[in-house]
């Protein structure tokens, strides 16, 4: 099965901070826009921002591994190189991340490399990386 790209809509408060988070930081190129929304290539993925600031609001945690995991996120599963490539990037970039990057259930069915943080809306992301792409849904 090939994977296709993902498409994501998510809302934000400020468009041009935004933009600049999404495409300085994170390296996204942009596509389409307008002056409600932007679209980004993420990884080869479409996300778009859509100007909403009423919906924008903070994402309630759960425990996971011990430490407290928005609910509310998304992201993209990375190879190893990428996300440890990304995580370097983030931390030059002075970041202020949600959880630190580091590998979740060492020595246990779905151990996985994850950092989280959020752009400048608040909205949450999660950015992880697995040893074998099998180890995706292992259960």
């Amino acid at each position: 099965m090939t994977i296709r790209p993902f498409h994501l809509a998510f809302p934000v408060k400020d468009l041009e901070a935004t933009r600049t988070f999404y495409e300085q930081v994170l390296g996204c190129t942009i596509g389409r826009t307008s002056d409600k929304w932007i679209d980004f290539n993420l990884f080869g993925h479409q996300v778009t921002a859509h100007l909403s600031p009423g919906e924008v609001r903070d994402a309630q945690a759960n425990q996971v591994d011990h430490k407290n995991v928005p609910v509310r996120h998304w992201g993209v599963i990375l190879e190893m190189e990428q996300w440890k490539e990304l995580a370097e990037r983030l931390k030059q970039q002075n970041i202020q991340f949600v959880i630190e990057p580091y590998v979740r259930f060492k020595g246990e069915v779905g151990e996985q490399a994850t950092l989280f943080f959020l752009d400048p809306s608040g909205n949450a992301l999660e950015f992880k990386a697995f040893q074998h792409d099998e180890s995706i849904f292992a259960s």
